[in-house]
């Protein structure tokens, strides 16, 4: 019989009251905790009360709620950072973690209360947290400036934390040009362009996500080497010429339907021999994980659009025969997200 993952008394209270453990792990970021223990290590709970102008009650529940979740650590009642936290902290990648938390908190926790009806009705009910029209997030928030510039900075880190799975997994020898579907605001497109110096990139979106791309192009004095194409992905031509088709954390949105549609819209513009890359997290074949993709697939469910969900790589395969490729290559990342890159041939 194979080994299974099977639920403790602690894994359960873990589960039971995962909110409050989010909520800690938020508090800490949002109240200066673990910026503050990566500079004065080795505080007293008086003096990260004093510190962080807490009455000390409130400083406890803190720290016991930290220090139990084994993101802080105490020691001869003195506390520090999870090595880990420092760890990243010293790197610059709880950076990105800071991003994607306050994502979680403002975006994905009010929507997720949404998660039974959701299913219940199999479309994305937690939408109607968001104000505006439009029946998926994308254009719901363009025409709230404050919400979109949250999205796309939140969006920004989520990819800055993948890419590198990106970057490495993605053979661009001999492709002179990539066609970036959806590709927001070109993170995507710009971390290749740094890691390849051949290929030149066209950003194809919204014209609501092309201006963080603009901006983000310039940035990086890159507008020799990417440029941008507004358009909605699915009614729009893409523009030809490119030899290369990505879709970065585009098709985890879509129904499977749709998904066939855009890689049918890949494989008409590409020449023979050209290829397409999806580059997303991918759940396994076998529906039992990884518990990033599951838990992760919380947000999909209920917000992004009606059909969102993480698909497993088996799918993907089955849609790219379907239109007509030939040839799949699995490249999953090493890193701690599922994310992976899967390669098909025209």
């Amino acid at each position: 019989m194979p080994q299974v993952r099977q639920v403790d008394h602690d894994a359960l209270i873990r589960i039971l009251f995962g909110s409050s453990a989010f909520q800690l792990l938020h508090t800490g970021h949002e109240l200066g905790l673990f910026s503050l223990l990566a500079t004065e290590s080795g505080l007293t709970g008086e003096r990260v009360a004093e510190l962080l102008e807490l009455q000390p009650r409130a400083a406890r529940t803190l720290l016991l709620g930290t220090t139990a979740l084994g993101l802080t650590v105490r020691v001869d009642g003195r506390y520090y950072n999870a090595p880990l936290i420092g760890d990243m902290i010293a790197d610059g990648s709880w950076e990105i973690i800071g991003d994607i938390i306050e994502f979680e908190s403002r975006i994905t926790v009010p929507a997720s209360v949404d998660l039974t009806p959701a299913l219940q009705q199999n479309t994305n009910v937690g939408l109607r947290r968001i104000d505006g029209e439009g029946d998926d997030l994308y254009h719901r928030i363009a025409s709230q400036p404050v919400l979109k510039g949250l999205f796309y900075r939140c969006m920004s880190s989520w990819s800055r934390l993948a890419n590198p799975v990106l970057v490495d997994r993605a053979d661009l020898r001999g492709v002179r040009r990539i066609l970036d579907v959806g590709g927001g605001d070109a993170v995507n497109s710009i971390a290749l362009a740094h890691a390849n110096p051949g290929p030149s990139f066209t950003v194809v979106d919204l014209p609501s996500a092309l201006d963080f791309a603009r901006k983000n192009i310039a940035e990086k004095g890159l507008e020799d080497r990417i440029v941008v194409h507004p358009g909605d992905i699915f009614t729009d031509d893409y523009p030809g010429g490119h030899d290369c088709v990505l879709f970065a954390n585009q098709l985890v949105i879509w129904s499977p339907e749709e998904n066939q549609t855009l890689l049918g819209k890949a494989y008409e513009c590409l020449p023979l021999g050209g290829q397409v890359l999806i580059f997303n997290a991918f759940s396994h074949d076998t529906g039992d994980g990884p518990l990033y993709a599951a838990l992760d697939n919380v947000y999909f469910a209920t917000l992004p659009a009606p059909n969102s969900t993480i698909y497993h790589w088996g799918e993907y395969e089955e849609w790219l025969a379907d239109v007509g490729f030939q040839r799949t290559e699995r490249l999953p990342g090493n890193t701690w997200t599922p994310h992976g890159v899967l390669r098909a041939w025209k």
